[in-house]
């Protein structure tokens, strides 16, 4: 009979913990990704020049940044030091592992465009110092040929900024898809931003 007590006991404590797992919400978002307003996009610093379409990268990253801008949500910010999220992006071509040239930056440009269905804008560095790794000011190497390996979908990876090397820390949020870049619509941002929206109704259940 004591057997039969405590079976009948471990059972529905098993239950309780079952039950109690099931309604522990997980959070999507943390708060401080949901409190951001300032943006940098970046291609992936490891990310080589395919000889086939060399624009690819950078032209991906454009696409996003005018699709955040249409957005509304964001600011774009011109480094690391300013800028509360960074989205790192990288085309897929459908091979995971393909020659590319290797040894030039891609990050590097002298001013930060804010591109917008009505025109773009465009802003100066200011004289902040910059944060150690930070992709904008990655120094020129010698140009040379490698064997990339890299996922075969486009990616889209969301980490904090405002910190030193922040692309080493573990992405926020990560997505990964075919055509997840694609212009003009960049179906990564809808991703996004509909996460958000989600994280935000989570937010405001939450006692």
């Amino acid at each position: 009979m004591r057997y039969h007590r405590s079976l009948a006991f471990s059972l529905l404590l098993i239950c309780c913990l079952v039950a109690a797992g099931k309604d522990k919400k997980k959070i999507i978002l943390p708060n401080d990704v949901l409190e951001a307003r300032t943006v940098l996009v970046v291609v992936d610093p490891n990310a080589g020049i395919d000889a086939e379409a060399p624009n690819a990268n950078r032209t991906a990253q454009e696409d996003v940044e005018k699709a955040l801008m249409n957005w509304g949500r964001f600011t774009l910010a011109p480094d690391v030091s300013s800028a509360d999220l960074i989205i790192s992006i990288r085309k897929g071509n459908g091979k995971i592992a393909q020659q590319t040239i290797g040894g030039v930056p891609t990050n590097n440009r002298p001013v930060i465009f804010e591109p917008t269905d009505s025109g773009v804008g465009i802003g100066a560095h200011r004289g902040t110092p910059p944060q150690a790794g930070d992709p904008t000011g990655a120094q020129p190497q010698d140009p040379h040929p490698q064997v990339e390996v890299a996922p075969a979908q486009d990616m889209f990876a969301v980490y904090r900024g405002k910190r030193d090397n922040a692309l080493d820390a573990p992405a926020v949020w990560r997505y990964s898809a075919k055509n997840a870049l694609r212009s003009p619509d960049v179906p990564a941002v809808d991703v996004f931003r509909n996460l958000i929206k989600e994280a935000e109704k989570q937010q405001s259940a939450t006692p």
